[in-house]
């Protein structure tokens, strides 16, 4: 039996993967695959279920720009309201025939000598022509070491794989990491709970949030003036893309933020000895900040009790800090966050027998977070440098996928099949990318974050202003690329 051959072959149905085959079909692309591990589109927003889920950026702004949506029920989307809205999109741009559900990513190699990519899943072989990752990097749970977790007699688990059978009613709740998950679903379970002890690494900065359902008027006036909609969602653009001044512009640009924050936390902490414990001693930014007007009243409740001296075993029953005390436990949960290099990563291998999280862990590099030299006929979404930390993640998506749309576009009209970066162009951007986060809050702000590197380098955020980025990848610039047929 002949192996499945696809023209363009996609990996992930997240935003990502569900907004490329969007664009690949308006450009007349439509022999094209999906691969998902998942049983469901949606990506992070299906794999994350924990109470509380919820986008940190406004959902005028957290959506695609060709898809407008004017029935947002509040400023920041629920995870069950951004699947919902994922789910339209995929149905009205007739994306679900492309899908392979279920269907998990176990190898994909450059074959140079055929000039195409063998790719084998859970459900069978095929080979592409073209290869495009959309996997996200919000998917796959980080968990710490910690001494004596498999005795621990009681519940244990993450965030990102929620128990909802477990009833956390009346238990005695740790909570490890604070984390934007955390500081989401701490609130929501706090009520619930006989003790709450959250252990805290580092205090995150905690902002307004500002959260509020839409009015039907509201709601009424974006169905009938596309104007409106568009203005609103340019105004939150240009309030986030402000953050950038803090980021790469200059740190003392925070000083207003972290006003913001501490102001937050003198309305929202009464007991000066936890507002204390909960005061970050970074710069903001040099983190994730959070957008929260929960989290810092719920840590103020008699049941709750921050501890910051760290997990030094874990026993049957309770756990033990570094400072020797005991803490009894019923249940515990992981806010750890997530990998920073998804599995995935592992199994695809490019022209020289190395694959993408070989490269990535020798350091972070990409071109334009779209392409990687010594990868032919692939690109990515969101790779290193792909990303910003001031502005919405579906804007610097919205480039990339315009970018390699018009990059298979081009080569369809040439008569090219064959593409891949030049090594010089990609570690020329690389350079501009480490000269530029020299003195970015990131590596000068005084914290450890995903933001950076094990040796303190960028992780991978693009140091420059969003539009900036927006403009380098308008066109495909093909003379940056070696080319064949």
């Amino acid at each position: 039996m002949p192996t499945e051959h696809t023209h363009i072959a996609v990996l992930g149905a997240g935003f990502g993967g569900i907004g490329l085959t969007v664009k690949l079909r308006e450009a007349g692309f439509d022999d094209i695959v999906v691969l998902e591990r998942a049983d469901d589109l949606g990506g992070t927003w299906q794999a994350n279920t924990y109470p509380g889920c919820a986008c940190d950026v406004p959902s005028q702004l957290y959506s695609f720009s060709f898809a407008p949506n004017p029935e947002w029920s509040r400023t920041y989307g629920k995870q069950p309201e951004i699947l919902d809205y994922l789910r339209t999109v995929a149905e009205r741009h007739d994306v679900l025939r492309h899908l392979r559900l279920g269907t998990e990513l176990l190898d994909a190699r450059w074959d140079d000598e055929h000039a195409l990519w063998r790719i084998e899943t859970s459900r069978g072989e095929l080979t592409a022509d073209y290869f495009i990752s959309a996997a996200g990097v919000f998917a796959e749970a980080k968990y710490p070491s910690l001494p004596g977790l498999d005795t621990f007699a009681g519940r244990s688990f993450h965030s990102l794989h929620w128990d909802h059978d477990h009833d956390l009613t009346g238990e005695r709740v740790a909570v490890i990491g604070t984390g934007a998950s955390a500081v989401q679903f701490v609130p929501e379970i706090q009520p619930k709970v006989e003790a709450l002890t959250v252990f805290q690494r580092s205090a995150p900065w905690i902002v307004p949030r500002l959260d509020r359902p839409t009015l039907g008027l509201e709601r009424l006036l974006l169905r009938q003036i596309p104007l409106a909609q568009k203005a609103v969602r340019g105004t939150w653009y240009t309030l986030i893309e402000g953050f950038g001044l803090v980021g790469f512009v200059d740190n003392r640009f925070r000083h207003p933020y972290e006003l913001l924050g501490r102001i937050q936390l003198r309305r929202q902490i009464r007991d000066r000895g936890l507002r204390a414990k909960v005061t970050p001693d970074y710069m903001i930014g040099c983190k994730r900040a959070i957008f929260s007007d929960a989290y810092l009243p719920a840590l103020d409740q008699d049941n709750v009790e921050v501890v910051t001296d760290g997990v030094a075993e874990v026993r049957p029953h309770s756990i033990i800090t570094h400072s020797g005390a005991e803490i009894p436990v019923d249940t515990i949960i992981f806010g750890t966050g997530f990998t920073s290099i998804p599995t995935a990563f592992d199994r695809i291998v490019g022209r020289d027998g190395v694959s993408i999280a070989q490269l990535y862990h020798q350091r972070p590099q990409t071109y334009l977070g779209a392409a990687v030299a010594g990868f032919p006929n692939f690109f990515c979404t969101l790779g290193p440098f792909g990303a910003a930390g001031n502005q919405s993640a579906i804007f610097m998506l919205e480039s990339q996928i315009a970018y390699i749309v018009d990059a298979l576009t081009t080569l369809r009209a040439r008569g090219e099949r064959r593409v891949e970066v030049r090594g010089q162009v990609q570690d020329d951007f690389v350079e501009e990318m480490r000269r530029r986060s020299a003195d970015t809050v990131w590596l000068t702000g005084g914290c450890e974050s995903y933001y950076t590197t094990p040796d303190g380098g960028n992780a991978g955020l693009y140091p420059n202003w969003s539009f900036e980025y927006r403009r380098r990848t308008r066109r495909f610039d093909i003379e940056s690329y070696e080319v064949s047929a």
